[in-house]
């Protein structure tokens, strides 16, 4: 991986972090789980794009990161699902 590909991704990782505090707050804040879904996904996802830009790897083609980006996208469909009512 290129040096400036590994810089983004952990600056990625970084500010996808720092979203998830900010909805951890929310949550506890307002006491409702809508952010505590979307806390929970960009830890994930900056888990993933920490994880990618540590191990070096020379692409994204191990299961193991679509796996963390469906867990992640799956956790934010089901909060818009459970806001919504469905």
């Amino acid at each position: 991986m290129a040096p400036l590909a590994l810089v983004l991704s952990a600056a990625s990782g970084s500010l996808a972090l720092v979203a998830a505090t900010f909805f951890v707050r929310f949550a506890r804040d307002t006491r409702d789980r809508f952010f505590a879904y979307f806390a929970a996904a960009f830890a994930v996802l900056g888990a993933h794009w920490l994880l990618l830009a540590l191990l070096r790897h020379e692409g994204e083609v191990a299961p193991l990161h679509y796996s963390l980006r469906v867990f992640a996208f799956g956790l934010i469909a089901i909060a818009i699902a459970r806001k919504n009512g469905a």
